[in-house]
């Protein structure tokens, strides 16, 4: 991906963002642009318009991190966008080289190690899965694949959630509030084009994505970024009905990139039964399955 064009895109939309009156500054007549005029955001930011006007145009090398500070000061950016500014900043001079994932893991050629398994399987009481930044799922537990049951199922997701939320019709009934899961979705993949801007497979699944899906598209030009950390999501699963699960999502340090995401439910709750009874249901099908002769046995 382009790194001026980046850079370019993400200051404008986040200075177009900001309202005078959010800057405590005055509105004024005739203004001809949305948000903030790059004169504001440079004086806010402490530096020329000259000088903010090279950087806005798609030039952050050699930024230096004062003058990141201030431009993530000045524009209102939070924790995860200025994580993505840096990470532009880093790729525009090259310095990014390190900061990468030593390893692209993709759901063709990666197995999880065996502790990692382990640890998966070890997690009986909600759906624990491992995703790159792509948002391919390259291991789960029992339970997370009985609770991604319709994206397993269809071949064309490739294990891929981002797939499966823009391409796969099932994703409407399984995503309640589908348009937040659509959002988080596509910041999350922002977020991992500025962290590793070099990854083929991301240019491709983004460019697939562009081409087949409108509602992708118009998001990823909001160049909005995420970091998928800690919080609870509504889901609709086909055998067991809506779930309201807290999530916890883990980088894994032996594996840069990669990170484990646990779905728990509230104690007591009738989310806690649902998954109580997904487990059951997905035990009763793999003992079925192991059985020799019965439909679905190897």
């Amino acid at each position: 991906m382009d790194n001026r064009e980046e850079v370019r895109e993400f200051l404008t939309s986040r200075r177009a963002r900001i309202t005078p009156e959010q800057a405590d500054l005055p509105a004024g007549p005739r203004r001809r642009v949305p948000g903030l005029r790059r004169s504001e955001v440079a004086a806010l930011a402490d530096m020329s318009v000259e000088y903010y006007a090279k950087l806005e145009r798609g030039s952050l090398a050699g930024a230096s991190p004062a003058v990141l500070e201030a431009l993530a000061r000045a524009l209102r950016l939070d924790d995860a966008e200025r994580a993505h500014l840096l990470h532009l900043a880093q790729a525009a001079d090259g310095s990014d080289v390190l900061a990468r994932p030593r390893r692209r893991a993709t759901t063709r050629q990666w197995t999880p190690h065996r502790s990692l398994q382990w640890t998966l399987d070890a997690v009986t009481a909600g759906p624990a899965v491992v995703t790159n930044g792509r948002m391919d799922i390259l291991a789960a537990n029992a339970l997370g694949r009985a609770f991604y049951t319709d994206l397993f199922a269809h071949a064309g997701n490739q294990r891929n959630l981002a797939r499966f939320n823009f391409l796969d019709p099932a994703a409407r009934t399984f995503y309640p509030d589908w348009d937040l899961f659509a959002d988080m979705a596509v910041a999350i993949l922002r977020r991992e084009a500025g962290r590793d801007p070099h990854d083929k497979d991301l240019h491709d699944l983004v460019g697939e994505l562009s081409t087949r899906s409108d509602d992708f598209r118009a998001r990823w030009g909001a160049h909005d970024v995420r970091r998928h950390g800690t919080g609870t999501k509504r889901f609709r699963h086909p055998a067991v009905g809506d779930l309201t699960l807290a999530y916890e999502s883990l980088d894994l340090a032996a594996e840069p990139g990669l990170s484990m995401t646990v779905y728990t439910a509230e104690p007591g709750s009738a989310s806690e039964e649902g998954l109580r009874l997904l487990a059951s249901l997905a035990a009763t099908e793999e003992a079925t399955s192991a059985v020799p002769g019965t439909p679905g046995a190897d």
